[in-house]
């Protein structure tokens, strides 16, 4: 019976963890209206007390953790303890861990979509109306391309890391107090430095956020026009935004709503490849012919970016580190409660145009239409027709 005691823990940290992910997936107006601010208290104490920590801690506690498993093993050896009993608490530390990651923060998959915090309503797609967004985002790209600091050859000459990170909360501030979404209200520390860059980039990772310590970490080698967006992406997992095409669409607005130039670039650019690539996917003849004119009007300073973009991560990735970590995170983003897996990032396309053609589209449409005033003589003829 002693042998079992450590899977018996650990079955019971899992039932635990099951069962809040089962009354969360079946209450999810409930978890949506008490789980996410809780969850943001917390992300937002942990990330305020580890601030003052240049490295991350949490990766610091993964080696720690390396290092104590490596011991128990060679203590196992030598003492000639059972492996059994060895490994069922092994899985007893990892359930653990698991559960608590669920409870203060893996609810959130399972709280209401950002477009309701945001007010956003999601529009039926056409080509057309995919077309037009895209063109948009290119032209806004476009001009932005022109005006962020760069070098004689052409490539961005951004600020440190450490000073752009500095920068990026104001698009959350303003989010907060001057649009009034509180979902946005979270800790603005400044994300920190993914420790083992070589490592991630291979693997194709930009950023990870680790719950369990509130921190929000970026890789450094994050080709220069995309990190802006990276870092506010992260840092919506940190306010609690927890599926990946909402992070997505949160770090675009936060990119927009931000008062430097280089933020707002960056956000537009990533606008512009997320709904690019959704209007290639289409795949039909039309989608192509219009793709094609949208990508001949992309200027010289986009073009080199995008391009620079495109061949940074097919130069660096190592194709079974980059499966492993996709496999790893699709794995988990199910889990978690978002049928689409890694595919979520991807779908941020259909929010941008929709939120495109709410913000944009129909205001610009209304202007034009003149309202109607009974009392506008240019509209209605107010001469008495009996003289």
């Amino acid at each position: 019976m002693k042998y079992l005691r450590g899977y018996i823990v650990a079955a019971v940290f899992l039932v635990l963890t099951l069962a809040l992910t089962a009354f969360a997936a079946a209450h999810t107006t409930l978890v949506d209206m008490v789980y996410p601010y809780a969850s943001r208290l917390i992300q937002s104490s942990l990330a305020q007390w580890v601030s003052g920590i240049d490295i991350c801690l949490w990766q610091l506690i993964v080696v720690l953790m390396g290092v104590a498993l490596l011991a128990s093993i060679l203590v196992m050896i030598l003492l000639r303890w059972n492996f059994f009993q060895w490994l069922g608490w092994v899985l007893t530390v990892c359930s653990f861990i698991y559960m608590m990651h669920t409870g203060i923060y893996g609810l959130n998959y399972y709280a209401g979509p950002l477009t309701d915090d945001i007010r956003l309503t999601e529009a039926d797609l056409s080509i057309t109306k995919m077309a037009e967004a895209t063109t948009y985002f290119r032209d806004k790209a476009n001009e932005l391309a022109t005006q962020v600091p760069r070098n004689e050859d052409g490539t961005p000459d951004y600020p440190s890391f450490s000073e752009l990170a500095e920068m990026a909360g104001e698009g959350f501030q303003n989010l907060t107090y001057d649009s009034y979404y509180a979902v946005f209200s979270g800790s603005t520390v400044p994300v920190k430095e993914l420790g083992w860059a070589d490592m991630y980039t291979s693997m194709g990772i930009t950023g990870v956020t680790m719950p369990l310590t509130g921190e929000a970490a970026v890789n450094p080698q994050t080709p220069q026009v995309a990190l802006p967006f990276v870092m506010c992406h992260e840092m919506c997992h940190r306010t609690c935004i927890a599926v990946e095409r909402d992070a997505n669409l949160g770090a675009f607005l936060a990119c927009q709503a931000n008062s430097n130039v280089i933020y707002q670039y960056s956000g537009y650019f990533m606008a512009f490849r997320y709904c690019y690539n959704a209007l290639v996917s289409v795949g039909t003849t039309t989608s192509a012919a219009v793709t094609k004119e949208i990508y001949s009007g992309i200027n010289d300073q986009l073009l080199q970016d995008l391009n620079y973009y495109k061949t940074f991560f097919a130069e660096h990735r190592d194709d079974t580190a980059s499966n492993i970590a996709n496999t790893a995170n699709d794995t988990y983003i199910k889990v978690s409660g978002d049928e689409s897996g890694v595919n979520s990032y991807s779908e941020v396309s259909d929010l941008l145009i929709s939120w495109y053609i709410q913000e944009i589209y129909m205001p610009q449409h209304m202007e034009e239409e003149q309202a109607w005033d009974p009392m506008d003589k240019n509209q209605v003829d107010l001469t008495d027709p009996n003289g």
